[in-house]
């Protein structure tokens, strides 16, 4: 289904080089570079990824710029405060981060939605799209996500990893990423190149001892 989805966007792109969420957004994000002990908090979590913002932005993906921390947004005098705040420059659009440190719930996406109103309403320059968040969690039922419609929403739902993770999806983004490859050169004028996506292997790795 989503590789379906991802084909679609691609021959979209190259008709219009128009780049869309779907292209951009990855799921799971893996940020076992981290290297958090086994209990933190959400705040900690935060802490962690500001530390390590040049690995974390090159995790996000190409494009991605930081705006700021804890963005303060007000409603009817109650302060509300985005987790994190980035700006995608090929889409021009803010992208806003709420971290979970537990699964995805549903009412984490009501909450996002009002964030994105927000921005949309006194961020949101003339020139740019309407703005995206992205929530990153330990976990979440892609049932639940599914039901809820949020990519029609602006809103991405992704796992994040604090250890290496299985093999299996070490495969599965490496084959993603030769797609993605495959398909950017196929777009360039002149190009005639065919990269293989099948038969991929991700190579062998050790998991750091935990201390």
């Amino acid at each position: 289904m989503r590789k379906q989805l991802i084909r679609k966007e691609f021959a979209e792109f190259r008709e219009k080089g128009e780049l869309t969420p779907s292209l951009v957004f990855q799921d799971p994000y893996m940020l076992d570079f981290l290297e958090r002990a086994d209990t933190y908090s959400e705040k900690d979590l935060e802490s962690a990824i500001l530390r390590e913002i040049e690995r974390f932005l090159l995790e996000l993906g190409t494009g991605f710029a930081f705006v700021e921390r804890q963005k303060r947004i007000t409603f009817d005098g109650d302060d509300f405060y985005i987790d994190l705040l980035f700006f995608h420059r090929r889409m021009r659009r803010l992208v806003a981060i709420e971290l979970k440190i537990g699964d995805f719930k549903p009412a984490d996406s009501g909450q996002m939605e009002l964030y994105l109103c927000w921005l949309d309403r006194h961020e949101r320059q003339p020139s740019e799209q309407a703005p995206l968040g992205i929530i990153l969690c330990a976990g979440k039922k892609r049932e639940t996500v599914e039901y809820l419609d949020l990519g029609a929403r602006g809103i991405h739902v992704a796992e994040y990893l604090t250890d290496l993770p299985p093999r299996e999806v070490l495969e599965e983004r490496l084959q993603r990423a030769i797609e993605v490859a495959r398909h950017r050169l196929a777009s360039s004028p002149g190009t005639d190149v065919a990269l293989p996506i099948t038969a991929v292997h991700a190579p062998r790795m050790k998991r750091r001892p935990r201390t």
